[in-house]
């Protein structure tokens, strides 16, 4: 496991429903899904397309802090757009460099234009700790003399 590995096995490892809102939707209902599901983010697509992605922070900033309600405003009034996306192929250390670079906490994953899934800068760093506790052992195996 290195930070050069592709983020394929990370997106295998997760399940395989990716949770979305349309624009229209109201952010109440984004923010319900969101604590439903127990994820901090949602994309926004549109005929299956991505157009946005609204997040736990986009709440707290462009709604809460501006006193308006989230039973009125749509999605599409808060959502982050562009969106930075992602390939199975993107490694690990690449979107850890795009989720520190762009201060982002949220990857989705497209395979051309067909949505595979979203990776969170935890999986990311699960990942990161998984591969250390790994070379870990290994050391620890070498170190000793008992085999792996």
């Amino acid at each position: 496991m290195q930070l050069s590995e592709s983020i394929g096995p990370i997106l295998k490892q997760k399940a395989g429903h990716v949770c979305s809102v349309s624009p229209s939707d109201s952010v109440y209902d984004a923010i319900a899904q969101m604590a439903e599901k127990q994820v901090g983010a949602l994309l926004v697509t549109f005929n299956e397309k991505i157009v946005g992605i609204v997040s736990e922070r986009d709440y707290a900033r462009k709604v809460i802090l501006k006193g308006r309600s989230s039973k009125e405003t749509p999605v599409s009034e808060i959502m982050s757009s562009p969106v930075v996306t992602v390939s199975p192929e993107h490694s690990v250390g690449e979107c850890m460099e795009l989720i520190t670079d762009r201060h982002i906490r949220h990857l989705p994953v497209l395979n051309g234009e067909k949505i595979m899934g979203v990776i969170s800068i935890g999986d990311l760093v699960n990942w990161i700790l998984s591969a250390q506790r790994e070379t870990i052992r290994h050391l620890e195996a070498y170190i000793t003399g008992t085999p792996t």
